[in-house]
């Protein structure tokens, strides 16, 4: 897997029993992402689909709206003291015409702005820089809800190997997966994502629901809002930001997916196929 994971020995204990074993972990680095050679951002994250993780996170920061706005990604050489190349910084050039981030210190990241401010604040940011959204019309049946969890962990190539890795992943209204991303962020498994699907000119993705391994936060929320997502399903729990992020702009949102259980927070009626769903919006 190269840098994507590494090999330690450890001491393993199990029914009082003692053995030395080899065991595989997630690989964690970090990635700096420079805007025209000025730093923007620093993330840990498992190496791999760089410039797609900078692709999603300059869309879901509102720095770029359409994959022309980017007219080249690099890694930066003489990353190092010693002029040696790490792969862990790397740089985005705007098109011409494209303004630069602001990256003084009164900048606050829409992704980190649950830090320090109130949730109103954060609802307020997000209304300055969403992309205009059409009215959501994506439906799902629920035993397709009840499909996803197995197909996303059948394509966790890493987790298997370490169990260590968030995932996200995108599926159509039939439970057919089309793409899927994994990283030790949560935030990043997104970005990746959504920067491959943005890359690909398909975002806005309003008839695709967005699956997550763990919780579904403000700052996850934040990013399926910007990459045009109707449906947000959720493995753990969702936050309560997150759950005024979804009430206010009408994403569909799923969480406790857990085989045949789950709990909406918003758009039950989008939700078909299932007596005990109560119609109508929560």
């Amino acid at each position: 897997m190269g840098r994507v994971t590494s090999r330690y020995r450890v001491l393993r204990v199990a029914d009082g029993v003692t053995t030395v074993r080899p065991d595989t972990l997630a690989a964690e680095e970090p990635l700096e992402i420079r805007v025209a050679g000025r730093p923007l951002s620093v993330t840990m994250r498992t190496p791999g689909d760089d410039f797609d993780l900078a692709r999603g996170f300059l869309v879901s920061e509102g720095v770029v709206a359409a994959e022309s706005d980017i007219a080249a990604i690099r890694y930066c050489a003489g990353a190092t003291a010693d002029g040696g190349n790490t792969y862990n910084v790397l740089d985005v050039l705007l098109a011409d015409g494209v303004p630069l981030p602001d990256v003084s210190v009164e900048r606050n990241f829409y992704t980190t702005s649950s830090c320090g401010i109130c949730g109103k604040a954060s609802l307020l940011a997000l209304r300055t820089v969403c992309p205009p959204r059409s009215a959501n019309c994506f439906r799902v049946n629920a035993r397709v809800l009840y499909s996803l969890t197995e197909k996303l962990r059948a394509a966790q190539n890493v987790f298997e190997k370490t169990g260590g890795l968030h995932a996200s992943a995108i599926f159509d209204a039939e439970g057919e997966l089309y793409a899927t991303r994994e990283d030790v962020g949560r935030h990043n498994a997104v970005d990746k994502l959504l920067g491959a699907e943005f890359l690909a000119d398909r975002t806005p993705l309003r008839d695709r629901l967005l699956l997550l391994s763990g919780r579904a936060s403000f700052e996850l929320l934040q990013k399926a809002l910007m990459g045009g997502i109707s449906m947000v399903v959720a493995v753990g729990a969702p936050s309560s930001l997150a759950v005024q992020v979804a009430k206010e702009f009408d994403i569909t949102l799923v969480g406790f997916l857990r085989g045949d259980r789950f709990n909406v927070y918003h758009g039950s009626e989008r939700i078909l196929g299932n007596s005990e769903l109560v119609p109508g919006k929560i």
